[in-house]
């Protein structure tokens, strides 16, 4: 290669961030031992007064800042687990959603068949079933109220099913007024809405009040925060548990 022939650098290879970190402060470590030796061999003594924080630092052994930096390793794969552990909640709540959403969670849907509907009373954690008539106005009224708390309590299934289809579940609830809705918690009727008597006995209830209800019975969670669960008389200790004691034919409260 002649004199006038360009040199052409290699290119400098990457350093580790981690490495230039330990090496800086291996550095300022050995700096600050060299000033704290010139100090105590007669330098000047008004540079010599550092501050506390400066002395500590000076006085760190290699084996203390091996020691620290280990431990910013420890917090970054500390965070990283927890991280880790989010994102797997994250992708199990988005299954479990998925799954719900494919079960008609979150909808107000209506069911036909009578063995339907006790399979899914029996199956779901909680559900809320409207016995309705077509006939009857105020059973119109309820299902545009539970149309719209459905999609706020995506947890419970609410469905509706007309009383001319599942009559043996008629006759075993002693459903004789409607609209009645019946709130299942475990696959257990746990309590009951005979009517609007409960909503103020007026067709202009608001949608919160009926909301507030389910939530005092335990079938939906109240998105107000705690309430106070009722012990309804209505309550009973399973779909079977009890015969009939009669054979009055159901009625609309109107």
């Amino acid at each position: 290669m002649t004199d006038s022939a360009e040199y052409v650098r290699p290119p400098t290879p990457p350093i580790d961030p981690r490495v230039a970190e330990l090496a800086s402060k291996l550095h300022e470590h050995d700096t600050k031992l060299l000033a704290n030796d010139y100090y105590s061999r007669g330098g000047r003594d008004g540079e010599a007064d550092g501050d506390a924080d400066d002395e500590q630092d000076s006085n760190m052994s290699d084996s203390e800042l091996f020691a620290e930096l280990e431990k910013d390793d420890e917090d970054d794969l500390m965070l990283a687990n927890l991280r880790e552990q989010r994102m797997e909640a994250l992708k199990s709540e988005l299954a479990r959603t998925r799954d719900l959403r494919e079960q008609e969670h979150g909808r107000y849907t209506e069911i036909m068949d009578e063995k339907e509907v006790l399979k899914t009373s029996a199956r779901e954690a909680r559900c809320v079933v409207h016995f309705y008539h077509r006939d009857f106005r105020r059973c119109q009224i309820m299902d545009k109220h539970l149309e719209l708390i459905a999609p706020h309590h995506f947890k419970t299934r609410f469905f509706r099913v007309f009383v001319e289809n599942v009559p043996w579940l008629v006759e075993k609830l002693q459903i004789k007024v409607l609209p009645c809705v019946v709130c299942f918690i475990g696959g257990v009727s746990k309590d009951r809405l005979i009517g609007f008597e409960e909503l103020g006995n007026d067709d202009a209830f608001t949608t919160a009040t009926l909301e507030l209800r389910l939530a005092q019975s335990g079938v939906i969670d109240s998105r107000e925060g705690k309430v106070n669960k009722l012990a309804s008389k209505y309550a009973k200790p399973s779909i079977r548990g009890r015969e009939v004691e009669d054979e009055e034919d159901w009625r609309s409260d109107e």
